[in-house]
């Protein structure tokens, strides 16, 4: 019987030099290294003087919307439009890696010669286009989260510094929440069908100040091209994973009969 070999570098409870381990420097023994996380104030690598609070680069754009349904022709096009603009722009695409109208975009992005990240609901690749019948070609990029179809909504938005909504159905009311609720800057492909076109009406009907802006327009280069005007501008000075202070609405709901702790 072949009996199982030890592990590289260790012996019988001692620790040997393997000969995949490199030199170091000073000529120590990299074994004899201890090697934990690092725990000190800053990472040597970070540079100290960037102030994320203070960056006005738009980095990366999210683009969510209808992934199937009808999908007229017409706003298919300004889709792909749409992935152009941003790859003019310099700025990375995000989609939900998904078929429709983000593909679309995809495909557009990527023949204007932009990267293109998709992040995925399912665990592997195979998953991705058996299981969610979806497409891998128009991406340079796509991260398996594993997280399933709603999970993988708030990856999306996390990773957009502006989130766009073209069409849409339930998962794409789903992502505008999320990022409506984080006090994103959201811009609405206007006449793109969808939830797109009721936002409209939605909005007005949440009651509930975030700090996010929104930004109409049916022109896809104007509307990457003014979103990344108001992000510049102001809108990068908001931090946009929380709120700071209580809203009139929260105040009133939290002195509501409704919100009191039941009587014991």
């Amino acid at each position: 019987m072949r009996r199982a070999m030890p592990r590289a570098g260790r012996v019988f409870g001692r620790t040997e030099p393997s000969r995949f381990m490199p030199t170091l420097p000073n000529g120590d023994d990299p074994s004899r290294q201890e090697f934990r996380p690092y725990s000190g104030q800053i990472s040597p690598d970070a540079d100290p003087s960037y102030d994320p609070a203070n960056d006005p680069t738009v980095r990366t754009i999210g683009v969510m919307g209808s992934a199937g349904g009808q999908l007229p022709d017409e706003i298919r096009r300004r889709s792909y439009d749409l992935g152009v603009a941003i790859a003019n722009a310099h700025c990375v695409l995000i989609t939900g890696a998904c078929p429709g109208l983000p593909y679309d975009t995809a495909r557009g992005a990527r023949a204007a010669g932009g990267l293109v990240v998709g992040i995925s609901p399912a665990l592997s690749r195979s998953e991705h286009v058996i299981k969610y019948a979806s497409p891998v070609d128009a991406f340079d990029v796509i991260i398996y989260t594993g997280s399933g179809l709603m999970g993988r909504e708030v990856h999306n938005i996390h990773s957009s510094d502006i989130v766009i909504i073209a069409g849409g159905r339930s998962g794409t009311l789903g992502e505008f929440a999320i990022a409506f609720d984080e006090g994103k800057l959201i811009g609405i492909l206007a006449n793109s069908g969808g939830i797109a076109d009721d936002l409209p009406d939605i909005v007005p009907r949440i009651h509930k100040t975030t700090g996010a802006k929104l930004i109409y327009e049916a022109d896809p280069f104007k509307l990457v091209a003014d979103c990344i005007d108001e992000y510049q501008r102001e809108h990068y000075k908001r931090p946009s994973t929380f709120v700071e202070g209580t809203s009139k609405e929260e105040l009133a709901w939290r002195a509501s009969l409704s919100s009191e702790l039941p009587a014991s």
